[in-house]
C-alpha cells in the first residue's frame, strides 16, 4: 500500500560529487513510488550532476548552482528562490558530510530536513536539520540513503535498487557512430579513466601515468586486437596527450561533448579500468561486462560499484585501513602528497596486467 503523506514538495539535495548524484537515483525512484503525486526536485552543484539527472522520469525539476564560483549575492538569490517554493521535505543524500551542505538545507528551510549524522557534527546541527540518522560505513550509500526513509516511518518499496541513467537515442547513436568511424566493430575495447577528481587532494589518488603507459604497451602485446579508449574531461587532456605520444597505435581519445555521450560510449566497451571516480559509477550504471577498479585510500563500502560482478585490484599499502585515510567529514585524504603518491605506486603494473588478462582473455 502506498504511503499517504503530507509531502507535496520534496527536494533531494545532492551537492557533492557527480558519482554521488548517480548513487542518489535509487532514492529518487523510491520517493516517486512512495509519493506519486508529489513534486520531486533535485539540487546539484556540478553541471555533470545535472546531466546525470537529465531525462529522469521521477523528477520534476533539477536545480543546479555552483556555490563556489558564484557570488554571494547570486547564491543568496538562488537559495531565496528555492526557499519560496516552500518544500515540505528535503533530504541530504549520503555522503554530504560537510556542514556547509546542512547550511544549504537550513537556508532552503523545508519543513522536514533529513540528513545523516557525521563525525564533524555537534549540537548546532540540530538547528540545521530536523531529523538525522547515523551513517554506516559498512554498507553502500544506496542503503544509507534508503535508511533516511525510516525517519519518515516508511520502508523501501522497490524490490531492488540500481543506478538509473536514462540515455537518449541520440546519445546511443553518438556511440555507434564513433565505433563505426574508428572501425572498432568486433574489436576488443578497454575503456580507461586515468583521472580521479579535482576537489580537495583527491587528484593524488590517481594511478601513476607511467604505470598506465607500461600497462597499455604490455596489454597490447598480450591481448590481440586490443583498442584502448581514454575517457575524461579537460583535466585529463594533458595526460591523454602524453599517453597518445607514447602509444601511437590502438589508443583512442574520443571527444565526448557531454558526460552522457561518454557514458553511451563506455557502454560499448568490453572492459573498463579506473580508480573510484564518477566513471567507475558510470561503468556500473551501463553494465560494462568487465569492470576493474584499482583500490585507493578512499575506497570504502559506501561508494563501491553497485553491482556484484566487478573486480577490485587490492592496494597493498592501504591494507584495509581505508577509514584511517578518508572519511566523509569534509577533510581531504590523510597524508602528505608524497605519502599518497607512494601508496598509489604500490599497485604495480604487473598486478593490474594480470587482472586485466584474466578478465579479458581468461588466461
Amino acid at each position: 500500500m502506498l504511503h499517504v503523506s503530507p509531502f507535496r514538495r520534496i527536494l533531494v539535495i545532492a551537492l557533492s560529487g557527480i558519482g554521488d548524484t548517480l548513487i542518489a537515483t535509487p532514492l529518487i525512484h523510491e520517493l516517486r513510488v512512495q509519493f506519486p503525486e508529489a513534486e520531486i526536485d533535485a539540487l546539484v552543484f556540478w553541471p555533470g550532476s545535472r546531466q546525470i539527472l537529465e531525462g529522469n522520469p521521477h523528477l520534476n525539476t533539477v536545480h543546479q548552482h555552483d556555490f563556489l564560483s558564484s557570488s554571494k549575492r547570486s547564491t543568496l538569490g538562488f537559495l531565496t528562490a528555492l526557499r519560496r517554493r516552500k518544500y515540505d521535505l528535503s533530504l541530504n543524500v549520503h555522503t554530504l558530510g560537510r556542514r556547509e551542505y546542512r547550511y544549504v538545507a537550513r537556508a532552503i528551510s523545508a519543513r522536514r530536513r533529513l540528513s545523516h549524522s557525521y563525525e564533524n557534527q555537534g549540537w548546532f546541527d540540530r538547528w540545521l536539520v530536523t531529523d538525522q540518522i547515523p551513517q554506516d560505513y559498512s554498507v553502500h550509500s544506496v542503503v544509507n540513503n534508503n535508511r533516511l526513509l525510516g525517519l519518515l516511518g516508511i520502508k523501501p518499496q522497490l524490490p531492488s535498487h540500481s543506478y538509473e541513467l536514462y540515455l537518449s537515442s541520440d546519445e546511443e547513436a553518438f556511440a555507434e557512430q564513433f565505433i563505426q568511424t574508428e572501425s572498432l566493430e568486433g574489436q576488443r575495447l578497454l575503456g580507461v579513466h586515468v583521472g580521479s577528481g579535482g576537489t580537495k587532494n583527491l587528484a593524488l589518488r590517481r594511478w601513476p601515468l607511467d604505470h598506465y603507459q607500461r600497462l597499455f604497451r604490455e596489454a597490447q602485446l598480450r591481448i590481440p586486437g586490443l583498442h584502448i579508449l581514454l575517457f575524461g574531461g579537460p583535466e585529463e587532456q594533458a595526460a591523454h596527450e602524453q599517453l597518445a605520444r607514447a602509444i601511437p597505435n590502438g589508443l583512442h581519445l574520443p571527444r565526448t561533448p557531454t558526460l552522457r555521450k561518454a557514458a553511451a560510449l563506455v557502454k560499448r566497451c568490453d572492459a573498463f579500468l579506473s580508480v573510484d571516480t564518477v566513471f567507475m559509477h558510470l561503468a556500473a550504471a551501463v553494465r560494462v561486462p568487465r569492470q576493474l577498479v584499482i583500490e585507493t585510500p578512499t575506497v570504502n563500502p559506501p561508494i563501491l560499484p553497485l553491482r556484484n560482478d566487478w573486480t577490485l585490484i587490492p592496494n597493498p599499502a592501504v591494507g584495509g585501513r581505508n577509514l584511517d585515510f578518508y572519511r566523509y567529514d569534509g577533510r581531504p585524504i590523510s597524508g602528505s602528497r608524497e605519502q599518497i603518491e607512494t601508496i598509489m605506486r604500490s599497485v604495480t603494473v604487473e598486478m593490474v596486467l594480470e587482472t586485466l588478462m584474466k578478465s579479458m582473455t581468461g588466461v
